[in-house]
C-alpha cells in the first residue's frame, strides 16, 4: 500500500494518534498537515521554476557571449 504499510499497520497508526491527540482535535492537525504539505510542494516547484528560469538566463548569456 504505503510503501510497504499494510491495512492492519495503517489502523494501529490512526488508533495511536488518535489516543494521543484525541477526537476533538484530530481535525486541527489533519487541516495543519494538509497546509504543511501544500506549502511543501508550492515551495519545490519555485525552487525548480527558479533553477530552469537561471538556467534559461545563463543559457541566453552564454550564447550572447
Amino acid at each position: 500500500m504505503l510503501g510497504g504499510i499494510g491495512m492492519t499497520e495503517l489502523m494501529i497508526i490512526l488508533a495511536i494518534v488518535l489516543v494521543i491527540f484525541g477526537a476533538g482535535k484530530l481535525p486541527e492537525v489533519g487541516s495543519a498537515l494538509g497546509k504543511g504539505i501544500k506549502n511543501f510542494k508550492s515551495s519545490v516547484s519555485e525552487n525548480h521554476e527558479d533553477k530552469t528560469v537561471k538556467g534559461d538566463i545563463e543559457d541566453k548569456t552564454k550564447k550572447e557571449v
